[in-house]
């Protein structure tokens, strides 16, 4: 019973032994190289231009994350129309729910503003200040 285990046992072995060492390999020469110019920032094979910590809109995040959301849309009807014949009515009605919800929630984005990259202007009543 042992001898079964043992190619195991050598496979499991040999992989902590060359993962140790990489890491082991890593950290030693990670600790010989330094200064300024290591520690730049670096991004894209060119040195920033400017500052890194720049202030982004959260509209940004906002139309991203709605890309995101319809994106996997997208990705759930595809097999679904592939094998649409197969599945009949049953298949179709969990389908058309479940765009039923995704169109629900397009529609409550689109009503908060959620799809509008330009920034709307506040318009100010005469003789206010604006700050």
């Amino acid at each position: 019973m042992p001898q079964t285990y043992f190619p195991i046992l050598l496979g499991l072995g040999l992989a902590l032994l060359v993962g140790s060492s990489i890491v082991l390999v890593s950290h030693l020469a990670g600790a010989k190289g330094g200064g300024r110019v290591k520690l730049s920032t670096y991004e894209s094979g060119m040195p920033l231009l400017d500052r890194s910590q720049k202030r982004i809109s959260v509209a940004f995040f906002l139309v991203a994350l709605d890309f995101v959301i319809f994106d996997v849309e997208a990705a759930f009807l595809y097999p679904w129309a592939l094998v649409l014949r197969q599945g009949g009515w049953p298949l179709f009605g969990a389908v058309m729910v479940f765009f039923a919800l995704l169109v629900v929630g397009f529609v409550y984005v689109w009503l908060k503003g959620g799809l509008d990259v330009l920034r709307r202007r506040v318009v100010l009543p005469a003789g206010s200040a604006a700050s």
